[in-house]
């Protein structure tokens, strides 16, 4: 509920502060006096799109702050919540603008942005006039309202699941097809190229060994005629053969050196044991550089088949076992693709005929209630003097998606016979107006928490007619709170809060001002709008009358 509205220097707005009350709120005034200017205030708290200019003359910055009332379960909780904004029992809306255009909002004086400020306004107003191209005249959101006069939450809640799960499905199986798909165009190459790699079978660090293998062969032809040479020189022919003479002839004298050759002796026989060690690792060498001439070509066959291999498919040579193991798992793929579009394919057809049913029978809870909402919309345009006006819910295929695969539009002919049209197409001002009281009337249960303005709504509508739509404004209000802003007599007798919109000038400025009113100047109010600018005793008596009915 709006408690309370404090506007500063907004177009001819000085200073005003506004504490509004639960029920029936009624502001009268002279046409000019301003009554509009109030509206473009709350519009601009609310962060709705409106004037351009709203700063008063000569001042610097305009201000208006907006104080709600919040129940626990009201639904602005979740947008204050979402926008990270501590929840309170009050909610307070300060947007000021400056004179360069420059606007700037707070709730709760946190600082935010118009976008969750239009957030919050559509759980906290309803605008509802003439003009009104957002809310009930908008088609975009007729499937909306009636769902909430159906009560639907469970059947909306039911077949969205369903969708998201439809949909969630359809993306597997589309992405599914397209992998499939990728693959089976380079079948060829993916089994021609694993085919090669299997029959290659090259292994981890092989092209090293390789490479070391062939650069050893290629070199063994120049070095093995020195190697041999200096095992021949290690030999009997040379110095293991001078070595041996040597001992020999040492030992051959030994016994009569006195033990001065011992010592030589033992020197000689460590030199043939490291001649011995030389000698053999000489001959083991031989041995490893001795190679049939074919073993060379072998050895660089497989190492030039590694090293084209792995140019061709851009990998190193010791990455061509792992690459080998990808192509396999995307062959292993469109192998068991098979197997698994089946599965989707088969998933897809369950899923979809749980959303047909998800949507099928939202379809019907949403037949039933257009019924119900069509008779209710008889029963209330009777009383307003458009008895013989048609109002129809019309709900007609539409594109599947998350709400269903409905299309809902309220549909009005004002005459018997005449075709039926949009509601804002065919039904004129004060049609327009009594239509679209009747539908709030109807649709107030999806309103819980909700203050209500209605701007004029009763334009074009007098005597009689008038009258009934005070009473259904009366009866809207009960339990909530409703803003009014009237020229109709009838409309405002039923008010149980009244203000007077009026304008002063003076030489320098025209300010608008709004003043509450009570019992005796209510009466004074609705008899000038009775009669005129002179109040007359009989325009008293009349207005009496109105109040008292």
């Amino acid at each position: 509920m709006l408690r309370s509205l404090d506007i500063r220097d907004m177009l001819i707005i000085d200073r005003l502060e506004l504490a509004f009350q639960p029920g029936l709120n009624v502001l009268t005034g002279e046409t000019g006096a301003g009554k509009s200017i109030l509206l473009d205030s709350l519009g601009f708290v609310l962060g709705w799109r409106g004037r351009a200019e709203l700063v008063r003359q000569g001042a610097d910055h305009g201000e208006v702050i907006a104080c709600f009332d919040l129940p626990p379960d009201h639904p602005a909780h979740a947008v204050l919540q979402e926008a990270g904004i501590a929840v309170e029992d009050d909610l307070i809306l300060r947007r000021v603008n400056t004179r360069d255009g420059r606007k700037t909002a707070w709730v709760n004086d946190r600082r935010v942005s118009g976008e969750v400020l239009r957030a919050l306004s559509d759980t906290l107003v309803e605008l509802h006039g003439q003009h009104d191209d957002h809310g009930l005249l908008n088609p975009r959101g007729h499937r909306q309202m009636l769902d909430s006069y159906a009560g639907a939450d469970d059947a909306l809640a039911q077949t969205r699941a369903a969708w998201r799960k439809l949909h969630d499905i359809r993306q597997a199986l589309a992405a599914t097809e397209a992998r499939i798909a990728a693959v089976r165009n380079e079948e060829d190459y993916l089994r021609h190229a694993v085919a090669e790699l299997d029959a290659l079978a090259p292994e981890q660090g092989e092209e090293a060994a390789l490479d070391t293998q062939r650069r050893m062969m290629q070199a063994a032809a120049r070095i093995r005629s020195d190697i041999g040479k200096a095992g021949d020189a290690l030999g009997l022919n040379g110095a293991e053969g001078m070595i041996n003479d040597a001992a020999r002839w040492l030992q051959g004298v030994a016994d009569q050196a006195e033990g001065q050759l011992d010592a030589p002796l033992a020197a000689l026989e460590q030199a043939m044991l490291a001649l011995d060690d030389a000698q053999g690792g000489v001959l083991q060498c031989l041995d490893a550089l001795s190679f049939n001439p074919s073993d060379l070509e072998d050895v660089e066959e497989r190492l030039f088949a590694i090293r084209g291999l792995a140019r061709k498919h851009g990998v190193l040579p010791d990455d061509l076992g792992g690459f080998a193991d990808d192509l396999r798992a995307r062959l292993v793929l469109l192998d068991a693709g098979a197997n698994d579009l089946q599965k989707l394919q088969s998933d897809l057809t369950a899923a979809q005929a749980q959303y047909d049913d998800a949507a099928d029978r939202l379809s019907q809870l949403r037949q039933g209630a257009a019924a119900g909402l069509d008779m209710a919309m008889a029963a209330e345009l009777a009383p307003l003097k458009m008895e013989r006006a048609l109002f129809a819910t019309t709900i007609t295929p539409g594109d599947a998606g998350p709400e269903g695969r409905d299309a809902v539009a309220f549909r009005v002919a004002t005459n018997p016979g005449a075709p039926a049209g949009p509601l804002n197409k065919i039904a004129s001002g004060g049609e327009l107006s009594r239509f679209l009281l009747a539908l709030k009337v109807c649709l107030t249960q999806a309103t819980d928490g909700l203050t209500m303005i209605f701007d004029e709504i009763d334009r074009g509508v007098g005597g009689a007619t008038a009258d009934a739509v005070g009473r259904r404004l009366q009866a809207l209000a009960q339990g909530g709170q409703v803003l009014v802003v009237t020229h109709s007599p009838q409309v405002a007798a039923f008010g149980q809060h009244h203000w007077r919109v009026q304008k002063h000038q003076d030489a320098d400025a025209t300010i608008s001002t709004v003043v509450p009113l009570d019992a005796a100047q209510r009466v004074d109010e609705i008899a000038r709008m009775l009669s005129g600018d002179t109040v007359t005793d009989a325009a008293r008596a009349a207005a009496k009358v109105l109040i008292d009915q």
